[in-house]
């Protein structure tokens, strides 16, 4: 028994020692399907931000501004002849008004040539646009056939039934919207939306001046009611000494000003010169932060005379007290002059108030006095600027570098804030340093890193 067991051990030991080695198995994969092209998708995405680069917001209005300016030059040009047929005896007054019309030609001849220069420009950019976008979509047609698990397909219906699935939801909740009273000093005085921008320019200096203001007088001398208004502030980015003046919206694009500048000093700064961005014009006086004092000054253009109001003790200025975003603040905004129907605001804020924006109406006359003052609970250091329009005033706030929201208002007659405006405007550039309300043309004017920019204000 014992020998029969050690025979089978050998026998088995043997086997196991003589079995042969076990093979390596390995698989061939072939993929039928042709290798995804990432080098052809690479070069679509470069020639789609290429597109981009090179048409861009600020183009087309561009193209809108200049027809807009023409039109209103034609217009002036037009009401010109008519005093010359009623006025012309021969002599002096005929050859005055020769003379202004002749002038008037030149400019619209000017603002044409821009006009052809800038079409044939956008002519050839949408050529060339156009010739893209045709090999673009050649090209995403192509890489869709590799799209093999149909996901573009799949997301392309999903985004047709999410479309369909808002309309419905709105036919759904549709509800009347109640009608409420007006509020502010006039009619209009519901603000429902900002539109534009209906004008782009840089203006008679590209790019040379990043701070400073423009816009129109609510409440011109006789004739100068199409003139315009522009401050640069051409010290540090800080100090103005000269307000800027155009006889119309072309002579502004074109870069042309008649009658030119008018001079406050000849110092740069100096007492009573221009401190910060936020100025207005009205009736032919120009109102400013007055250059290292908590002053407001009134400058006269006609006169060329300077008075002054002090704003209550504890206000904040020599820039400790600006408008702010998150990134960063606007130096020498301490004090925001602002216009509408009724006259001149000035907004600022006081250590008294915790850095909540003050508002105090300006009562008109040589000599600025303070008039009824209120106060907010909006913080002014969380508002980027602020307007008034029909009694109400109106705050802004930066979202990003393309968008601001008009996010605040505070009503002058009812004294009712609110906090969920939710008007946004589209930027034609980063910061706006300035923002200016034209009741003379319901018309928002904002100055852009060196641009002038304006918007159409919507009212209910």
């Amino acid at each position: 028994m014992k020998l029969y067991v050690i025979i089978s051990l050998w026998a088995l030991l043997t086997f196991t020692h003589q079995a042969p080695p076990r093979e390596k198995c390995a698989c061939e994969l072939n993929n039928s399907e042709k290798a995804f092209p990432h080098e052809k998708l690479r070069i679509v995405e470069t020639n789609v931000s290429d597109c981009n680069s090179n048409i861009t917001p600020q183009k087309t209005v561009e193209l809108e501004s200049l027809l807009l300016g023409l039109e209103r030059r034609l217009s002036q040009l037009n009401k010109d002849v008519q005093i010359l047929e009623k006025e012309d005896d021969g002599e002096l007054y005929g050859v005055l008004s020769l003379y202004v019309i002749e002038n008037e030609m030149t400019e619209i001849k000017q603002l044409i040539d821009k006009l052809n220069s800038t079409t044939q420009q956008h002519q050839i950019l949408t050529a060339n646009a156009t010739e893209q976008l045709d090999n673009l979509k050649a090209e995403m047609q192509e890489l869709e056939r590799f799209d093999t698990m149909q996901v573009i397909k799949g997301q392309q219906v999903n985004s047709a039934l999410k479309a369909d699935l808002f309309k419905c939801n709105k036919k759904m909740n549709t509800t009347v919207t109640p009608t409420e009273p007006p509020q502010g000093t006039c009619p209009r005085s519901r603000l429902l939306n900002v539109t534009g921008p209906r004008v782009y320019t840089a203006g008679e200096y590209p790019g040379s001046y990043a701070y400073g203001a423009w816009g129109r007088d609510p409440r011109p001398e006789e004739g100068k009611e199409s003139w315009y208004w522009l401050v640069m502030l051409t010290s540090s980015n800080i100090y103005a000494h000269y307000v800027r003046l155009y006889s119309s919206l072309s002579s502004l694009i074109i870069g042309v000003s008649v009658p030119g500048n008018v001079q406050i000093h000849s110092s740069n700064p100096t007492t009573n010169t221009i401190q910060g961005p936020n100025n207005v014009l009205y009736g032919g006086a120009l109102y400013y932060n007055c250059y290292n004092q908590d002053y407001v000054c009134r400058f006269n253009l006609t006169t060329k005379s300077v008075t002054t109001l002090q704003l209550p003790k504890g206000t904040r200025y020599n820039s400790k007290g600006n408008f702010c975003h998150l990134e960063e603040c606007y130096p020498y905004t301490d004090l925001d002059l602002a216009t509408d129907e009724s006259g001149v605001w000035v907004v600022y804020t006081t250590t008294q108030d915790f850095g909540n924006l003050v508002l105090s109406k300006l009562e008109e006359g040589e000599t600025p006095v303070l008039g009824k003052t209120w106060r907010t609970s909006i913080y002014k250091r969380a508002v980027t600027n602020t307007f008034m329009a029909c009694g109400v005033l109106y705050a802004t706030r930066y979202i990003n570098r393309e968008v601001e929201e008009i996010f605040y208002s505070f009503n002058t007659v009812t004294g009712q804030e609110k906090f969920n405006i939710g008007i946004f405007m589209n930027k034609m550039s980063t910061n706006i340093q300035s923002l200016n309300y034209s009741p003379v043309d319901q018309m928002l004017h904002a100055y852009c890193d060196s641009n002038m920019v304006s918007y159409k204000v919507l009212f209910g």
